[in-house]
């Protein structure tokens, strides 16, 4: 390492440009934090972290051990506190410290003005704020990702066998997170090929790597299992790569798309800090579309952490620019980027710089801090549910995920009968409980004259055509003896009131009129304009029409 990388390292030159990206994260993300709403996959974090720790093993054995730790985490938390804040208050603390790990990674490979500027373009990014928000793992995964990098270069530097203990065990922990993190000890190993480092420390990366990989065997042999979770998933194409590098940017088109394009390119001639910022910029998200391409796996989410790699090249890129044209002649004087005043000046024109590229950028953090930006709202689900039904209404969930509204939000469904339901999610072992059987349900429902169904956009499509014999019982039963009286729809959830048929009113035939379709046809999609809410549906759903009955 240079005489400046080392020093730099070190408390001294190096706090300043580390503190200030983590104190302007936190800033960034905790505007608009309490959004007002959860959407599926946040309202699964927060009903299974409110379980006892037995119900929370339990449900592992069934559903979602890949997120096993996160929950564990969050029921700590919970346990503080059960709210919409403070769920995602883990994930906004994660953010802060790998914008602080990422100015960390930048002045020990480039010096602190590049370190300074590669910790606020994380902070500043969209992607990074949409997931420093959520409710979910991903911002903790991205933390430990962005730890184990640096304690992997602290570890080739000491050259000891000690020196890899700190860097296995938060890799480890980074991966019981998230396995998909495992992807990358892949880019570790392509920055210890391109750094040419000697035997010794092949040596100790490999006994760590195979530590981490040894530990985390147990949860991919359950996880495969439990597969059917992702089969939503769809292949990636070039659009998917195109979509993940517009996010991985401080600005998803325009100028400063451009702009970081070709400052990555300028970046890559700082060969130390590319020799470990291009691989974990491409080697996770590059072999999980590989992958993917066989099997379904890639989601840009599951490759948050590979973000870090994108703001350490363009900030280095940044640097060697400010180098140039520090060194231009003015006057016949040459000006040198040795002196104080124009390491000053340079860094607070980056400053400036980065300043002016997120407020060009407001409009896109501003609607992706509101609720109607996400798959779903589930509180105004539970709104709707509290103005229109009267106690003792009985209810019906179409398809069964639909619950996760009455669990997260329990005070619009509090005085009404879910007709369905035969066993409550924490007894049961699952997400959102146990339904009654077919024949159990048709009895149920010939016992009522009106029944309130909460139904997902995708179930009110006659195409639509559920793999649950349940499901498909619901849709039957409610085409044959029901009419609609009211329809209330809000955020992609339709609120309607059936009522029993008149026997004049019968159908002619005994077949539903819910159509066919294949059990695997995809299904209706709506897009968002910033980007971050192309798929319709959250994955919770997904696992529910996916996984088989």
């Amino acid at each position: 390492m240079s005489a400046q990388s080392r020093g730099s390292g070190r408390f001294g030159p190096g706090v300043v440009p580390v503190a200030v990206p983590m104190a302007v994260m936190p800033a960034v993300g905790l505007w608009g934090l309490d959004r007002g709403g959860m959407w599926g996959d946040e309202s699964v974090t927060f009903q299974v972290a409110q379980r006892t720790v037995p119900q929370i093993w339990r449900l592992l054995h069934d559903v979602d051990a890949v997120h096993g730790l996160y929950y564990l985490l969050m029921h700590a938390v919970l346990a503080v506190h059960p709210d919409e804040v403070v769920l995602r208050l883990p994930s906004l603390c994660a953010a802060a410290a790998t914008a602080g790990l990422v100015a960390a990674l930048g002045v020990r490979l480039a010096g602190p003005r590049v370190g300074l500027w590669a910790g606020l373009l994380y902070a500043i990014t969209p992607m990074t704020g949409h997931y420093a928000q959520e409710g979910r793992s991903y911002a903790l995964v991205a933390a430990g990702v962005a730890g184990a990098t640096l304690l992997l270069l602290r570890a080739v530097e000491a050259a000891t066998a000690r020196a890899w203990w700190p860097y296995g065990t938060v890799a480890a922990l980074t991966c019981l997170l998230h396995e998909l993190a495992v992807l990358v000890l892949c880019a570790h190993a392509a920055t210890l090929a391109l750094m040419r480092v000697p035997r010794r420390v092949w040596s100790g990366w490999g006994r760590a790597a195979g530590a981490v990989v040894l530990l985390l065997l147990p949860l991919v042999w359950v996880s495969q299992g439990q597969s059917g979770q992702v089969a939503w998933l769809v292949t990636p194409g070039w659009d998917k790569a195109e979509r993940l590098v517009r996010h991985f940017s401080p600005g998803p088109a325009g100028v400063v798309f451009c702009g970081s394009l070709l400052l990555v390119a300028v970046g890559l001639r700082t060969r130390r800090l590319a020799a470990v910022a291009l691989p974990l910029l491409l080697v996770p998200p590059g072999i999980l579309m590989t992958v993917s391409q066989v099997r379904p796996l890639f989601h840009e989410r599951y490759v948050l952490y590979s973000l870090a790699g994108a703001s350490l090249l363009v900030a280095a890129g940044a640097g060697r620019v400010a180098g140039v044209l520090g060194r231009l002649r003015f006057d016949g004087r040459r000006v040198r980027v040795g002196g104080r005043q124009v390491h000053a000046l340079l860094g607070v024109t980056g400053v400036l710089a980065l300043t002016v590229t997120f407020v060009h950028h407001l409009p896109v953090h501003r609607q992706d801090r509101s609720a109607a930006h996400r798959p779903d709202n589930l509180a105004v689900v539970s709104a709707l549910a509290l103005r229109q039904m009267r106690p003792g209404d009985p209810v019906l969930f179409v398809p069964s995920v639909g619950r996760l509204a009455a669990l997260a939000y329990p005070k619009g469904f509090r005085q009404v009968r879910d007709i369905a339901l035969r066993e409550s999610a924490p007894r049961s072992g699952t997400l959102w409980g146990r339904e009654a059987n077919p024949g159990d349900l048709r009895h149920r429902l010939a016992s009522v004259d009106r029944v309130w169904v909460v139904a997902e956009a995708y179930a009110l499509d006659p195409r639509w055509s559920p793999r649950d014999p349940a499901e498909r019982t619901k849709l039957a039963v409610l085409a044959e003896e029901f009419t609609v009286r009211e329809e209330h729809a809000r955020d992609g959830v339709t609120l309607r009131l059936h009522v029993r048929r008149a026997p004049a009113d019968a159908p002619a035939t005994d077949e539903p009129s819910t159509g066919v379709a294949t059990a695997g046809e995809p299904f209706p999609m709506r897009r968002g304009s910033s980007g971050f809410r192309v798929e319709r549906r959250p994955s919770v759903v997904d696992r529910a029409v996916h996984r088989a009955p």
